[in-house]
C-alpha cells in the first residue's frame, strides 16, 4: 500500500479509534490480493492514519469492516480479524489488564480505560449475580454496525482466555443487531448460545470467573501501567457525537419489540419527553423523522443481506409485511421485493 494521503483535521470533537481495526483490515486484504487503498478513501479512513499508526475516525473504521466485507465475501469478518491479532497488539489496554492479580480486576481497568482504544465503545461492568459485560456505542450509529461489535467482543473473550490461562466459556452472549443463517461459527468460538436483535450488546460469565488469578499478574507493572493509562485518560478528552446518535442508538434494540417510541427513548435517556423533543428540535430534527429515517436505513440495508421481507417487518417493528410495503412505497417507490429484484439485476 502506497504512503499517500493526508490525516484529516476533521478527527477534532469526534470519536476516534486507535486504528487497530483498520490496521488488521488492510494486512487481509493485501493477503488476498486486494487493494485496500480504493476501500480506505470510500470510508474516509486516510492511507497515511494506517501506514503511520495514527489513530482514525471510529465511524469511518465502521464504515471500513463493511465495504471489506462486501468485498472479501467475509459475513464474519468481525471474528476472522478477532481470531488472529497478537492480543499484545491492544497496547496499553492489553499490559494494563495482564498485569492486574484478579480477571475481575482486569476486566475492571479494560472497563475504565476502554476509551483509550476506541472512544466510540464504552464498557460497563455489572457483577451483581453474575459477570456481565456490556458494550454501548457512544458517538457512533449502533444500527450501523454488526461487524466491530463481534469483533469487540470475540477479542475481549480471546483476552478473557488468555490472562486465565483456560479456554473459559460465557453462560450467555447477546448482540443488538440482526443475524441469520449458519450460526455455528460464531457459537463455536464463543462456546455458548449467541442471541441476536436483543436490548444490549453484552456478555455473561458466571460470578465465580471474576476471582480466577491471572498467569501474568505482576504488581511492579501493575502499578507503572495503572498511573499511565490514567495519564493518558486525563490527557484524552471525553468526546461525544450528536444528540441525534444517542437517540438512534437507544431506538436500535426497541424496534423489533415494537418499542420504539418517543415516551420510551427520552425514558432510556433519563429525559424528559419535552426536553427529548426540545433537544431533537436544536438539531432540526423531530423523533417521527428519525424514527423513520433510521427504518429507511436498515431496510434497504437487510434487503441487500437477504432477510426474508416477513422477518424485516418484524425487525423494523411494522405490525406487518404490509405496513412495510407501504413505508417502502414511500422511501424509494418500489415495493421490498421490487426493490431486491432491482439489486440483484441491476
Amino acid at each position: 500500500m502506497k504512503n499517500s494521503g493526508s490525516h484529516a483535521s476533521g478527527l477534532i470533537g469526534l470519536p476516534t479509534a486507535s486504528g487497530l481495526t483498520a490496521r488488521l483490515i488492510v494486512i487481509l486484504l493485501e493477503q488476498q490480493g486486494i487493494d485496500p487503498a480504493p476501500l480506505l478513501r470510500e470510508a474516509g479512513v486516510p492511507e497515511r492514519a494506517v501506514v503511520e499508526r495514527q489513530r482514525v475516525n471510529a465511524s469511518s473504521q465502521v464504515r471500513l469492516l463493511d465495504l471489506a466485507s462486501q468485498v472479501t465475501g467475509d459475513m464474519w469478518i468481525g471474528l476472522t480479524l478477532a481470531r488472529g491479532f497478537d492480543l499484545r497488539e491492544l497496547g496499553l489496554l492489553y499490559y494494563v489488564a495482564a498485569s492486574s492479580a484478579s480477571l475481575g480486576d482486569a476486566l475492571r481497568r479494560v472497563s475504565r480505560y476502554s476509551r483509550i482504544g476506541n472512544e466510540s465503545i464504552l464498557m460497563a461492568l455489572n457483577g451483581a449475580g453474575g459477570c456481565s459485560i456490556e458494550l454501548v456505542y457512544s458517538g457512533v450509529e449502533r444500527h450501523r454496525d454488526r461487524h466491530q461489535m463481534e469483533l469487540m467482543s470475540y477479542s475481549l473473550l480471546r483476552l478473557c482466555r488468555h490472562l486465565a490461562g483456560s479456554h473459559l466459556a460465557p453462560s450467555e452472549v447477546r448482540f443488538a443487531h440482526h443475524r441469520s443463517g449458519d450460526m455455528r461459527l460464531i457459537r463455536q468460538l464463543f462456546g455458548c448460545d449467541v442471541t441476536f436483535n436483543a436490548k444490549a450488546d453484552q456478555l455473561r460469565f458466571p460470578e465465580s470467573m471474576a476471582n480466577l488469578r491471572l498467569v501474568t499478574s505482576d504488581p511492579y507493572l501493575s502499578a507503572l501501567m495503572k498511573s499511565t493509562c490514567d495519564e493518558a485518560l486525563e490527557r484524552r478528552d471525553r468526546k461525544r457525537g450528536t444528540f441525534r446518535s444517542m437517540v438512534e442508538n437507544a431506538i436500535a434494540p426497541l424496534l423489533p419489540h415494537a418499542e420504539a417510541n418517543a415516551a420510551a427513548v427520552a425514558d432510556k435517556l433519563g429525559l424528559t419527553e419535552r426536553t427529548f423533543a426540545r433537544r431533537l428540535s436544536d438539531e432540526g430534527l423531530s423523533f417521527t423523522r428519525v424514527l423513520d429515517e433510521m427504518r429507511r436505513e436498515l431496510m434497504l440495508s437487510y434487503l441487500e443481506q437477504g432477510v426474508p421481507i416477513s422477518q424485516i417487518a418484524w425487525l423494523l417493528g411494522f405490525g406487518q409485511p404490509t405496513s412495510l410495503s407501504h413505508a417502502c412505497k414511500r422511501w424509494v417507490g418500489k415495493s421490498p421485493m421490487e426493490w431486491r429484484r432491482s439489486l440483484r439485476f441491476g
